[in-house]
């Protein structure tokens, strides 16, 4: 590491900040007082996605493995926003930020692997398959009852999730397959908002970084809010820039979703195979290439977002994804086959069975080992701000807010500049904490009697130990580089080397949380000046609500159909490959040969590790940007189709349009193109989801 980053802590931040000129290219955001953003229409907001969108969200999952997400987010704001102008009103920047807020929640997909959308009783619904699957068959009768209800139950029998045994279990009372899901809903919401105000106010507050993707969202908002007012200087009446870069980039997102989308969703109705203008989601040059370059990850996306992704992020971060998959996915590969290190590869194989057998053979070590260092490099830099904060006098720490106050304030009146205050609506950090705490302790105390025999320990690491540190580390790269650290199969190496032999412990609600997105959501409150306080009354309001739209919408569809069944084809095809991986996991602790356990291997992870730590070092030694180094974490063993697109988009951005507009106004532009897009592509999803549920509920009719 550069003498220069050892003498100067704060070198590291001014750094950043010039490398996210998005972040800081309109400090309007930032401007006049704080909020609200709590009212009726917030409710009507949550009423209307929970009864609306939420079955169609459960049913596009089911069929077509489609998320309504963007969907049910933009439609939503665009709607009350129109309401709201035809009424001779208007929606409040900080109303729509609330609103997006609470729609994305509501129409979140529970378990990505399996597009499984519908509010926190998905998970129900998956365990009831598991329970049934020819593909888990083998530890059926060990699935315990405060999972789901045995086989032979009513409750399972007549698919009626308003049975007695799903909520009441006979082995554990009222902590039953409902009440779990109920209780782990309120805590994990606790944790959320008390360990991610902390983070935010540790990597926004103190550290100061940037979050590059927080005004995506804060854009947006402010587009949609600005639709009628008037510009700076100009007259009454004029619609503002946003709204016209926010067209623009709906624009473009309507016609590439009805591409992209639309015509395969339609297609797909009528016809025994869909047209597809755009292979989705890539297309694969593995086989054509393993000739040249075996066992490389080759193909070709045509995802737009992937674009705009490379026009936010910044340049020399989105160099760094595409030199290391260059080195590693592309010619790396190749390389490691001839010398031994893929011994399960054969030839012949696609890309996605590639990639699995090569993170088998040697990517998921690697990826642990670059995890662990970028956690180091992590507690480098909170051990090195502490002790600097501790040298430094209470007067030195005044001056230089008072410095950083003056040169972001224009009026007096404005509250400081981030930094806590009564009017951004701050807790009290013991509050925060009480929460987190309540949170850790719930958790823990319930997985100890759900599974009595595992070590208790375990758990309070999880929850008071490494929770708040991943959580910390994952929180710190989205303010740097928008995506956090995810450390592959801590869970189940812990569960492995445990030695606890049952099949318990894998559906216990064990401590193990990453909040560190919510740090980015506080930021995301901060720019659209939107009091905290407002997102503790918009969750209150959306816990009832949420709650009882998943029971009846699943307790609906799952009373009409088996679930999968031939009504649903994507479930059908999908779960019961799903099924069998999970199986492969309950039973990795039961086996004496595990795969997961095979698949680790401690002299690469340890290798890694001092890879990663000696390249962050190489490059302070050369003053390299810190974003590069983040960037090559990001792009290890990563398929060739990710680089491609943020590549083209970078480039594009920074010698094309920067140069057009001046870079100044880009960088002002950029975030609003792209949530315009986001609301582009929405329309065109909610569009195909409509679609297809009229022609599914016509199928059935006999006329």
């Amino acid at each position: 590491m550069s003498e220069e980053r050892e003498k100067d802590t704060g070198a590291e931040q001014r750094q950043f900040a010039s490398e996210y000129p998005i972040a800081a290219a309109d400090r309007t955001l930032e401007r006049g007082p704080y909020v609200d953003g709590f009212s009726s229409r917030t409710m009507l907001g949550a009423l209307f996605v929970a009864v609306i969108m939420m079955p169609g969200a459960v049913y596009m999952g089911l069929v077509a493995g489609q998320s309504l997400g963007q969907a049910a987010e933009w439609v939503t704001i665009i709607l009350f926003a129109e309401l709201a102008r035809r009424s001779f009103t208007q929606l409040k920047r900080q109303e729509i930020f609330v609103l997006f807020y609470v729609a994305s929640s509501i129409a979140a997909v529970q378990l990505l692997h399996l597009a499984l959308s519908g509010g926190p009783l998905a998970g129900v619904i998956w365990n009831q398959y598991l329970l049934q699957s020819p593909q888990t068959s083998g530890i059926a009768d060990q699935i315990p009852d405060w999972v789901v209800p045995p086989a032979y139950s009513p409750a399972i029998l007549e698919r009626n999730l308003a049975h007695a045994a799903w909520w009441y279990s006979a082995s554990k009372g009222f902590l039953s397959p409902i009440t779990l899901v109920l209780m782990a809903y309120v805590l994990g919401r606790m944790g959320w908002f008390g360990l991610g105000y902390l983070l935010f106010r540790a990597t926004s507050d103190a550290e100061r970084l940037p979050f590059p993707l927080a005004p995506v969202a804060a854009q947006g908002a402010t587009a949609l809010a600005e639709a009628t007012d008037r510009e700076e200087g100009g007259r009454p009446g004029k619609r503002s820039w946003r709204w016209t870069v926010f067209s623009v980039g709906a624009t473009f997102g309507i016609v590439f979703g009805a591409l992209y989308v639309l015509i395969p969703v339609t297609t797909g109705l009528f016809m025994s195979k869909p047209i597809m203008i755009f292979p989705i989601p890539f297309i694969d040059f593995t086989r054509s290439v393993e000739n040249y370059l075996p066992a490389s990850l080759v193909s070709i996306s045509f995802d737009a977002m992937l674009l705009l992704a490379g026009m936010i992020l910044p340049f020399r971060l989105v160099l760094g994804v595409v030199t290391a998959i260059l080195c590693t996915s592309v010619f790396g590969n190749p390389v490691l086959q001839k010398l031994g290190f893929f011994p399960h590869w054969t030839p012949g194989n696609g890309l996605l069975v590639n990639q699995m057998i090569l993170a088998y053979d040697f990517w998921m070590s690697v990826a642990i080992g670059l995890a662990l260092a970028v956690a180091l490099v992590g507690l480098r830099f909170v051990i090195v701000n502490a002790w600097k904060q501790l040298r430094m006098t209470r007067a030195e720490r005044e001056a230089a807010r008072r410095a950083e106050d003056a040169a972001h304030t224009t009026d007096a009146g404005e509250p400081p500049y981030r930094r806590a205050s009564r009017e951004r609506g701050d807790l009290p950090v013991w509050v925060a904490v009480a929460l987190y705490a309540a949170c850790a302790a719930g958790f823990t105390g319930i997985s100890h009697v759900l599974v009595p025999d595992f070590p208790v320990w375990i758990f309070i690491i999880f929850a008071f130990i490494w929770s708040p540190l991943n959580s910390y580390i994952s929180a710190r790269l989205i303010g740097l580089t928008g995506q956090g650290l995810a450390v592959p199969f801590l869970r189940e190496t812990v569960f492995i080397t445990s030695g606890h032999k049952g099949v318990d412990i894998w559906f216990a609600p064990i401590p193990l949380f990453d909040f560190g997105g919510a740090a980015q959501k506080f930021r995301e409150l901060e720019l659209t000046r939107t009091r905290f306080t407002s997102l503790i009354k918009a969750e209150l309001v959306m816990f009832p609500i949420v709650f009882v739209a998943s029971f009846l919408f699943w307790w609906f569809f799952w009373r009409l159909n088996q679930i999968p069944s031939d009504r649903f084809p994507f479930a059908a095809r999908i779960w019961p490959v799903a099924a069998r991986q999970a199986y492969l996991i309950f039973t990795a602790n039961s086996s004496e040969q595990s795969l997961l356990v095979e698949a680790l291997k401690p002299p690469l992870i340890a290798g890694a590790t001092g890879v990663g730590l000696g390249l962050y070092a190489v490059l302070g030694v050369f003053n390299m940007p810190v974003t590069f180094f983040y960037g090559i974490i990001g792009g290890v063993g990563q398929p060739f189709h990710v680089a491609l697109p943020m590549l083209v988009g970078a480039l594009a951005s920074r010698y094309y349009f920067s140069r057009k507009f001046s870079p100044e106004n880009w960088y002002r532009y950029v975030p609003v193109l792209a949530a315009g897009f986001s609301c582009g592509m929405g329309l065109s999803g909610m569009t195909a989801v409509a679609l297809a549920l009229i022609a599914q509920c016509t199928r059935a009719l006999p006329f």
